[in-house]
C-alpha cells in the first residue's frame, strides 16, 4: 500500500527533512559557512533528532512500550515528539561543532527558518495518522475543517492544523528576520519565542498531550523556553548593540 497512512507519514518527515537542508544549502554561503557545511550537518543532526524525538515521546509514553520494547522502533505508526527531536539535534549540532571547530551559533541561526518550516510540513503527518487533534466540538457552525478535524464520527479541535499554521507564520518572520539579526544565534532564540509561545497556548487544547502527573509537559517546556529565550534576546539585544547582521547575499 504505497500511499497508505503509514507511508504518507513518513513521506512528510522525509519533505521536511528535504526542505530544510535544501534551505539551508541556499543559505550557507552567505553566513560566512564552507561549502556542503549544511550537508555534513545534516548527517550529524538528523540521526541524532530523530532519536531524540522518538525517546522523549516514549520516555513519557512507557506504559505503552513496556510489554513490548520492539514497538519502540515503530516510528512509522507516529509518535516523535518535536522537543525531543530539537534537544537530539542541539546535540547532534554540538558535537559537529566540537568536532569540526564550527561555530555554534551561527549554525543555530541556519537552521531556525528550515527547522520551523520543516514543523509546518511535518504537522500534517499527525492529520493522516489521525492524531494531535484537540477537545470536541460541540457548535455545529465550527463543524468544518480545517476549524476542525473528524475522528471516529465527531468533530474535534484540528490543533495539527493551528499549529501548522503558527509555524508557517513563524518561517516567514525568521526569514524576514534573516538579514536584520545581529548577535549570532539571536534568529534562533527567536524561534524558540515563537514556536514555544504558539506551542504553549495550541498544546492547553489537546488531547493527548505527554503527562508528567498532572502537568503538560510541552505546556510547561514551551513556557520555560519563551522565558529564558525572551530575557537572553533582551540581554543580548543590549550587549551586541551596534554589531552588524549577517551579510547580505543573493539567495
Amino acid at each position: 500500500m504505497l500511499f497508505g497512512v503509514v507511508h504518507i507519514y513518513g513521506v512528510l518527515i522525509a519533505l521536511a527533512i528535504g526542505l530544510g537542508v535544501w534551505l539551508c544549502s541556499r543559505r550557507e554561503k552567505r553566513m560566512g559557512l564552507k561549502k556542503d557545511t549544511t550537508v555534513d550537518l545534516a548527517l550529524w543532526v538528523v540521526p541524532a533528532a530523530l532519536i531524540g524525538a522518538r525517546l522523549y515521546y516514549v520516555a513519557f509514553q512507557w506504559d505503552m512500550y513496556r510489554d513490548n520494547p520492539v514497538s519502540i522502533l515503530y516510528v512509522w505508526r507516529g509518535g516523535l515528539a518535536i522537543y525531543g527531536g530539537v534537544i537530539g539535534g542541539l546535540i547532534g549540532g554540538g558535537a559537529y561543532c566540537l568536532r569540526k571547530k564550527a561555530p555554534f551559533a551561527v549554525l543555530a541561526d541556519l537552521v531556525a527558518p528550515a527547522l520551523i518550516l520543516g514543523q509546518a510540513v511535518g504537522r500534517w503527518g499527525n492529520y493522516f495518522n489521525g492524531e494531535a487533534y484537540g477537545y470536541e466540538i460541540k457548535n455545529a457552525a465550527w463543524q468544518f475543517f480545517p476549524a476542525g478535524v473528524q475522528v471516529d464520527s465527531a468533530w474535534h479541535m484540528a490543533t495539527f492544523f493551528y499549529e501548522s499554521l503558527w509555524d508557517f507564520l513563524g518561517f516567514l518572520l525568521l526569514w524576514r528576520m534573516r538579514e536584520k539579526v545581529t548577535a549570532r544565534g539571536n534568529l534562533f532564540l527567536l524561534y524558540l519565542c515563537w514556536y514555544g509561545l504558539g506551542r504553549a497556548v495550541i498544546e492547553g487544547l489537546r488531547t493527548d498531550s505527554l503527562m508528567w502527573g498532572s502537568v503538560r509537559v510541552s505546556q510547561a517546556l514551551s513556557g520555560a523556553l519563551v522565558l529564558a529565550a525572551g530575557i537572553a534576546l533582551i540581554l543580548r539585544r543590549r550587549k551586541h548593540r551596534g554589531e552588524k547582521p549577517y551579510p547580505v547575499a543573493e539567495e
